[in-house]
């Protein structure tokens, strides 16, 4: 019975193909062909089994730029019985966009076509630069490139609504990463007009005809409006993806930058939250608004003092000396909540993760021998732990409710310590 099943995760292949002549371009240990998905059970099945065939390949190739696409489903051997054997080809088609292409000559004409006349839709918001040299966009954003040089790679986000023109169909094409990366993902509701969306996209010159500018998919956020007292909105962060060739370089902090930069920017928007993120999403989350908060001067300074801050050359220095005595600033230990509050709507930061960077901040500052801080510290961190617990912890006696506060209390400073080293 086995020999006739065949794991949906290994026998779809995704590609994302470029131009014969971009991808002459292309360094060697660049390759954005033949990578598979993280999940395909909102497709085929909690199991992510296909039963009935031998030698199963679901082919899914994409335009790098235009998203145009091309399925082909082959196999060595079927069974007889169609009781019994998956419809591959149908299923699939149910969670793609209209106008898949089944010729892959045709397609590949297609590619080539879409590679210099597709251009991103919507406004850009942010960009950054990476050495092609270093091969799919590797390195450090920081790093200073000449857009201009021919081995700088530039990287650029696009926001977009449904009523930019022609973005409602891009968004029907792009939409299945999220099935394929996000656990849990799923398609959004079209006709909910509360939708943005921010785009990222690799953008390059032909080498040998540098006026031709040709745009490569990266990956995508999608973010909700909700009203938010009085009279702006809250921004929630609904999903977050980026392909797995441009995975582990650095493109999500990238894109969440960029994301963090146009709320700032949007006097509308009176705060940006996170509808519940995957562990690897908080970490990121978490290690960039970290950095903000640490690149923020007048804020470090007020809340730890003058004489404990360092910061220079537009980088995240290396933070003074553990705080005591006269030295420390309003976070204290404890924080003054006021002056918190005050910052936190300036950042326009949700409140919980506001309280949790700022424990974290003043955890990284706390002098192991000040057993007042570490007192005051403790307290701090387990009355948020309390507030956010409540409904469970009052249920509980009291000396198994203050046990329960101390485990989660040492178990919170350890994944401090694991998230403040991400950061270094």
């Amino acid at each position: 019975m086995s020999d006739w099943t065949t794991d949906s995760n290994e026998c779809l292949s995704i590609s994302l193909v470029r131009s014969a002549e971009d991808e002459k371009a292309l360094t060697e240990d660049e390759s954005y062909e033949d990578f598979h998905p993280a999940f395909t059970y909102p497709i085929f099945g909690e199991e992510e089994k296909i039963y009935g065939y031998k030698n199963l390949t679901i082919d899914l190739k994409f335009a790098s730029g235009s998203l145009k696409q091309y399925l082909s489903v082959k196999w060595s051997d079927k069974l007889k019985s169609a009781d019994t054997v998956d419809n591959v080809d149908g299923t699939i088609r149910e969670f793609l966009a209209e106008g898949i292409e089944a010729n892959e000559d045709a397609f590949r004409v297609q590619v080539e076509e879409d590679a210099i006349s597709f251009k991103p839709s919507g406004e850009m918001i942010y960009s950054y630069t990476r050495s092609a040299s270093k091969g799919k966009g590797k390195g450090s954003a920081v790093e200073q490139h000449n857009p201009e040089d021919e081995d700088t790679i530039v990287y650029e986000v696009y926001h977009n609504t449904w009523n930019v023109p022609g973005f409602k169909e891009y968004h029907r094409k792009m939409q299945i990463f999220i099935l394929l990366y996000i656990e849990a993902g799923s398609y959004i509701n079209e006709e909910e007009d509360g939708w943005e969306f921010v785009v990222l996209y690799e953008k390059r010159k032909r080498r040998n005809a540098p006026h031709i500018t040709t745009y490569h998919f990266v990956g995508y956020s999608s973010l909700y409006n909700f009203y938010y007292f009085p009279e702006k909105v809250r921004l929630r962060l609904s999903q977050f993806v980026i392909l797995g060739p441009y995975q582990r370089n650095g493109h999500g902090s990238e894109l969440y930058k960029a994301i963090y930069q146009y709320v700032l920017s949007q006097p509308r928007i009176g705060e940006l939250t996170v509808e519940d993120p995957a562990e690897a999403f908080e970490d990121l989350r978490d290690k960039n608004d970290l950095k903000m908060l640490l690149s923020t001067k007048q804020f470090m300074e007020e809340g730890f003092g003058q004489n404990s801050y360092s910061h220079g050359g537009g980088r995240v220095g290396k933070v003074g000396k553990a705080l005591s005595g006269s030295s420390k600033g309003k976070m204290g230990p404890p924080v003054e909540k006021g002056w918190a509050e005050k910052w936190r709507l300036k950042l326009k930061i949700a409140g919980r993760q506001f309280q949790r960077l700022v424990e974290m901040l003043i955890q990284m500052h706390l002098d192991p021998m000040d057993a007042r801080g570490l007192r005051a510290y403790r307290l701090q961190v387990k009355e948020r732990l309390y507030r956010f617990n409540f409904e469970v912890l009052a249920q509980l006696e009291k000396e198994e409710r203050l046990e329960k506060l101390e485990e989660t209390f040492k178990s919170v400073r350890e994944d401090y310590n694991r998230i403040l080293k991400l950061i270094h």
